[in-house]
């Protein structure tokens, strides 16, 4: 059982807070700017729509969302030295605030929301079904969902060679440049022990949305979920 304590997860990230943007775009090959645009598209923003990314870190998602066209943007999380690095980086975007809170518990009022985003966060949540009803609650009827979280390829060929270089080498790379011992290898482990795509999806509809989808990216080790919040109460 992996240890998802709130104040252990964000004691974690805290302490990786300084390497963490060179690691994500290190370890992806870049690549992770690109599934955080698709994710701002999925949203299909028309421009000047308010936006809560939760598990927000240093602010990554949050900029693409200002790319994007949102027009107020609240960042959530926990981990108070990821959010002062994220703070830095959207100091000179209006309509940008960065809150510390948790996901479960969000410090945001009901059905004020256009669109909510998670990028690589929920599955660090001790229980993501109360985080995902926490983004339904925020979520005006009809208001988007855009889930970006890492999975397990289901190609064996494509597993053969993702899961020596993702449990073995990574955690090797984390170590070496972040200088924490554990955190990189909470990464494969915290993704081994996650729900598989098509149990997220359903966890989504039980807990409010509808119009859900998945979209398989990097051949099965990224899983884009996008989903509506139900038009009526349920």
């Amino acid at each position: 059982m992996i240890d998802k304590r709130p104040e252990r997860v964000a004691g974690m990230f805290d302490a990786i807070a300084a390497r963490y943007d060179l690691l994500n775009h290190l370890l992806s090959v870049g690549l992770d700017r690109g599934w955080r645009r698709r994710a701002i598209r999925s949203l299909g923003l028309q421009g000047g729509e308010t936006v809560v990314d939760v598990c927000t870190g240093t602010a990554d998602l949050v900029l693409a969302a200002a790319a994007g066209g949102a027009g107020r943007i609240v960042g959530v999380d926990f981990a108070a030295e990821m959010l002062r690095l994220g703070a830095a980086k959207v100091r000179h975007h209006r309509g940008v605030v960065l809150v510390r809170g948790d996901a479960t518990c969000l410090p945001v009022g009901s059905a004020t929301a256009d669109a909510v985003t998670v990028a690589f966060g929920i599955r660090n949540v001790e229980r993501p079904e109360r985080a995902l009803a926490e983004m339904s609650r925020v979520l005006r009827p009809g208001g988007r969902a855009a889930i970006l979280e890492f999975s397990i390829p289901a190609s064996p060929v494509v597993r053969a060679v993702y899961l020596p270089y993702f449990r073995h080498v990574l955690p090797r790379i984390g170590r070496l440049v972040s200088g924490h011992l554990s955190a990189y290898s909470y990464l494969p482990a915290s993704v081994g022990s996650f729900i598989a795509p098509s149990a997220m999806a359903s966890l989504l509809r039980q807990c409010g949305f509808d119009q859900v989808e998945t979209a398989s990216l990097a051949l099965g080790a990224v899983t884009l979920y996008t989903a509506r919040k139900a038009a009526a109460d349920r």
